[in-house]
C-alpha cells in the first residue's frame, strides 16, 4: 500500500461564494464526510499559509494585492469569481497545501497525496483571478516543486473546463508538460488541439478537446494511448494533476457522460505511468455527492 497524504483545512470552507454558487463550501464538506471511511489509511496533514511572495513565482504582485484589498470588502473580481472577507486566506491555504505536498514527499514522508482546497486554481492567469479561481495553486506547486529538485514537472488536467491559466503559466516553458483533456467549446474557450506551445515550449502543451456528449470510450483513448505517450516523451520528474470532476456525467456545468468507473480508470492511468512521484490538486466538480463519492475513489486508487 502507497503512503497517501490527505491535506486539507477548514478555512476552506470559509471561503463564502454566496448563496447559489456552484463552487460552495457543500463540495468540501461532501468529500470530508466521504473520505471518513478510509481516514485512518491516510496520513492527514494541514496546509500552511503561502506567502505572497511565493504565489509571487506566479503571478503579478498586483493581482495579490488586488485580492488582497477585495477580500475584506467582499468585492467580487467578476459575477463568477467571488471574494469574502475569509477568500485570500483561505486561497493563500490552498497553495500552501501544495507546498506542504512537495515537503512531504522530498522528506520521504509519503509518495502521493491529495489536496482537497478551494478555491480552485487552473483558470487563474498570471494577471487575472477568474471562473472561480484566485491563484493558480498546480502552477505554483509546480514552480516550488522544481525549487526542491524536481526539475521536469508534468501536470495532468482532467477538469472539464480547460485550464487556461496553467497553460498561460508554461506556454514556452519546456520544463513543465501540461496535458489537458476538457470539453471543447466550454468555458473557457481556449485549449485549442493545435495550442502546442511556444518557442522553448513548443511541444509541451497538449489539449485534447472533446465533443460534448463524449463519454469513457472517447476520453479513455486519450488516457490509455495519448498520455502514456507525452509521458515517454517527456519523463517527468513528478506528476501534478488538476483534479476537476465536472467532466462526470452528473455534473450540472458540463455535457461530457463520464461514469464513476470512466473517473476511476482515468485516475489509474495517472498513476500507472512510472514509478513518480504524484500530487492530486482538486479543481472542480459540481454535483456535490457525486463529488464526494469520486474524490474517495480517487484515493482509493491512489492507496494501491
Amino acid at each position: 500500500m502507497k503512503k497517501v497524504a490527505w491535506i486539507t483545512d477548514e478555512i476552506y470552507l470559509a471561503h463564502d461564494t454566496g448563496a447559489g454558487h456552484p463552487e460552495s463550501a457543500e463540495r468540501l464538506i461532501s468529500i470530508n464526510l466521504k473520505i471518513k471511511s478510509i481516514q485512518n489509511k491516510l496520513i492527514s496533514l494541514a496546509p500552511r499559509r503561502a506567502t505572497p511572495e511565493e504565489v509571487a513565482i506566479i503571478h503579478n504582485p498586483s493581482l495579490i494585492q488586488e485580492i488582497a484589498e477585495k477580500s475584506p470588502k467582499s468585492q467580487a473580481i467578476d459575477a463568477d469569481t467571488i471574494l469574502s472577507p475569509h477568500s485570500y486566506e483561505a486561497a493563500l491555504m490552498a497553495v500552501g497545501a501544495g507546498l506542504v505536498a512537495i515537503d512531504g514527499i522530498k522528506a520521504e514522508q509519503f509518495e502521493r497525496a491529495f489536496c482537497a482546497v478551494r478555491p480552485p486554481g487552473h483558470h487563474a492567469t498570471p494577471t487575472q483571478s477568474m471562473g472561480f479561481c484566485l491563484f493558480n495553486n498546480i502552477a505554483i506547486t509546480a514552480h516550488y516543486a522544481q525549487a526542491q529538485g524536481y526539475h521536469k514537472v508534468m501536470i495532468v488536467d482532467f477538469d472539464v473546463h480547460h485550464g487556461n491559466g496553467t497553460q498561460d503559466a508554461f506556454y514556452a516553458d519546456d520544463t513543465v508538460f501540461y496535458f489537458s483533456t476538457h470539453q471543447a467549446f466550454a468555458y473557457p474557450g481556449t485549449g485549442a488541439e493545435n495550442h502546442t506551445g511556444r518557442d522553448q515550449g513548443l511541444g509541451y502543451t497538449a489539449n485534447h478537446p472533446l465533443m460534448p456528449d463524449s463519454g469513457d470510450c472517447e476520453i479513455l483513448e486519450v488516457y490509455e494511448e495519448d498520455l502514456p505517450q507525452s509521458y515517454a516523451f517527456f519523463q517527468p520528474d513528478i506528476i501534478l494533476v488538476s483534479a476537476g470532476y465536472d467532466l462526470h456525467q452528473s455534473d450540472p456545468l458540463a455535457q461530457l457522460n463520464v461514469t464513476d468507473e470512466g473517473i476511476v480508470k482515468i485516475v489509474r492511468s495517472i498513476l500507472d505511468l512510472g514509478d513518480k512521484p504524484v500530487v492530486f490538486m482538486l479543481e472542480g466538480g459540481y454535483s456535490v455527492t457525486d463529488l464526494g463519492w469520486n474524490v474517495m475513489r480517487t484515493v482509493v486508487e491512489m492507496l494501491r
